[in-house]
């Protein structure tokens, strides 16, 4: 791929990063429904920082330009922006434990987003291998603190919208991650470091 053309798609992924990940943070500021507590806080906080990120972003030294790697990321990060409290059924725990998913899954993402900082993407590419912070233990931390709070929500908000919602959203993201190793492992750093945390996101299962 030519530097121009890296460049175009780089510059076109920070631009659908800021609307996907804006448009959410709007959305949850200017919703008169939303309760401003701390998971919200946290919320809106872990969804504002890829914003951030894209716009100081460091530039990818490899960038999947295959529509469907681009379709992958953007279907696996706008999906959950469909999931609805509406019409749900009672909540199948206590609320404050499905706060508590939810609160644990929101930490991980945080951890997992800040562990990566200016590297941030939702596009296979490579834009350096990050190996500290929750990357010690599973190579997609940040999908699994995802999974958590779709499920703490699930939990609080059954409906079969959101099940097979969700459920198809985690199909997408295990798509996706399969296919970002797949560009990952052209590196011998990232091989290395596959050898070393052979885990992608459950530590002696998956």
């Amino acid at each position: 791929m030519s530097p121009r053309s890296l460049a175009i798609l780089d510059l076109a992924e920070r631009t659908l990063i800021t609307l996907l990940f804006g448009y959410f943070a709007f959305c949850m500021l200017a919703a008169s429904s939303v309760k401003f507590n701390i998971l919200t806080l946290v919320l809106i906080v872990s969804e504002s920082l890829p914003v951030i990120f894209s716009v100081i972003r460091l530039r990818p030294r490899a960038l999947s330009g295959n529509p469907v790697d681009w379709l992958l990321g953007t279907a696996g990060t706008s999906l959950p922006l469909f999931a609805s409290a509406e019409g749900a059924q009672s909540a199948l725990v206590p609320l404050q434990f499905c706060a508590v998913i939810m609160l644990a899954g929101l930490y991980i993402e945080i951890s997992a987003k800040l562990a990566l900082g200016r590297r941030f993407g939702i596009v296979a590419a490579n834009r350096g291998i990050e190996i500290a912070g929750p990357y010690r233990f599973v190579r997609h931390p940040m999908s699994v603190g995802y999974t958590m709070v779709h499920v703490g929500f699930l939990m609080a908000f059954p409906s079969l919208w959101n099940a097979v919602l969700y459920s198809t959203e985690l199909s997408i993201q295990l798509a996706r991650l399969f296919r970002e190793e797949r560009l990952l492992k052209q590196d011998p750093g990232y091989r290395e470091y596959a050898c070393r945390v052979p885990y992608r996101l459950l530590p002696m299962i998956f």
